[in-house]
């Protein structure tokens, strides 16, 4: 079964389970990746392929970040602790993140591979390994690694 099918097989058991805060979350993204069905110019009742869902997921996670990070700024607490509790949940549907640590030897061995040595080569060189590591690896996190290593 598909992220969106399970997805939406997950909300009938946030109702009977009366968990208020994933049902929430449930039902946003289930609407966000019906959104993007029918922005792909698909059928509503079609599913996404998992890469999709995983994309939508992703973004839907940035926006809580972004919140979380506002309403803290804005000493705001009552309003960051429900999108933290969305954040966890949507990131337990989302494929597990390579560590910091993983992430600079895989750099490391690119970098030796590729010969890049200078600053000036960062851009390109962050490129590639964002290519290589789609899905694994949060691309700030890449690039902060990057600017440590060209540094």
């Amino acid at each position: 079964m598909s992220i969106h099918e399970t997805l939406k097989h997950s909300i009938p058991e946030a109702l009977r389970a009366r968990d208020e805060v994933r049902l929430r979350t449930l039902r946003s993204l289930v609407t966000a990746m019906t959104n993007e069905v029918v922005a792909k110019k698909r059928k509503p009742d079609e599913f996404l392929t998992d890469e999709e869902a995983v994309a939508v997921i992703k973004r839907s996670a940035n926006q809580r970040k972004d919140s979380i990070e506002q309403f803290e700024k804005a000493a705001r607490t009552d309003l960051a602790e429900p999108e933290k509790a969305e954040l966890a949940i949507l990131e337990s549907y989302l494929p597990a993140q390579m560590s910091r640590e993983d992430i600079v030897a895989f750099a490391r061995a690119k970098m030796a591979e590729l010969g890049v040595s200078s600053k000036t080569e960062a851009g390109k060189f962050t490129g590639n390994l964002m290519k290589e590591l789609r899905g694994k690896a949060d691309g700030a996190e890449v690039k902060a690694v990057v600017d440590d290593l060209l540094s």
